[in-house]
């Protein structure tokens, strides 16, 4: 995928833990764990507001662009 999703790092960097960031951004730790993971196909720009504000961080500190363009079947209509 052509955005690389760091929110491990980051989560790690300020030592906080997922159960913690879920009741704070009010998210579950199942949508946490694929936030994480790297396999989310979307993230509303409220939860990464919510994301960044609660660990005070930028978009840019959790989201990364790896330079190549990822054409999904959804793409290709």
């Amino acid at each position: 995928m052509g955005i690389q999703i760091c929110l491990s790092e980051i989560m790690k960097e300020k030592k906080i833990k997922s159960k913690d960031l879920c009741k704070q951004i009010g998210i579950t730790e199942a949508n946490l764990s694929v936030l994480r993971s790297g396999k989310a196909k979307g993230v509303r720009l409220s939860t990464i507001n919510k994301i960044c504000y609660y660990l005070g961080c930028d978009v840019g500190d959790i989201l990364k662009f790896d330079g190549n363009l990822d054409l999904e079947e959804d793409d290709e209509e």
